[in-house]
């Protein structure tokens, strides 16, 4: 077990976060195709392994993005989700802007509950960011339940901000900073 905690970033009772690796195509691809029906219409993770490719080489290459995978300890590590903070802009600003997704497999579990927590301790941690934020269309109950649950603050509406599935989508912005 020591050697499987040794790869984590971080890591909770239940669960660990460590980086994408192009070795977790399979499993990651497989999870998402198995969550679907969860996810839709609010979240589209990669179901094929060159779209893994690319979603994983961006979280790992690009500077303003890091991505976790969320790994359950007592299922050997498999992926149960994932947290990625993009957008990260450095200096006087320090933010970034969260994305997130549970597998159905792990889904109602609290599993996410503790990874984004391990998330915040690691970005206002050893990133050094000061405020991250969440951006959630208005139905998605979970999500919302997720950050509140999370501390985070409803700080605003913006209407048609993201294009999601063929259309310009509202959201609510959520955020929460270091000295929340």
């Amino acid at each position: 077990m020591s050697d499987d905690l040794e790869r984590y970033l971080t890591s909770g009772p239940r669960v660990g976060l460590r980086p994408f690796t192009a070795e977790d195509a399979g499993e990651f691809t497989a999870r998402a195709e198995e969550s679907r029906e969860l996810h839709r219409p609010w979240l589209f993770p990669p179901r094929t392994t060159e779209a893994y490719a690319a979603y994983a080489g961006a979280l790992t290459d690009d500077p303003t993005r890091a991505g976790f995978l969320v790994c359950e300890h007592a299922e050997g590590g498999a992926i149960a989700g994932f947290v990625n903070i993009n957008n990260i802009v450095r200096g006087a600003f320090r933010s970034g802007a969260l994305g997130y997704g549970a597998f159905a497999h792990a889904a109602g579990r609290g599993l996410l509950t503790e990874a984004l927590g391990l998330v915040l301790a690691y970005a206002f941690g050893p990133m050094e960011l000061h405020r991250l934020e969440a951006n959630i269309q208005p139905g998605n109950t979970a999500s919302r339940a997720l950050v509140r649950r999370a501390g985070f603050r409803l700080e605003g509406f913006s209407p048609a901000m993201l294009f999601i599935d063929g259309a310009w989508r509202d959201h609510e912005r959520w955020a929460i900073t270091a000295c929340s």
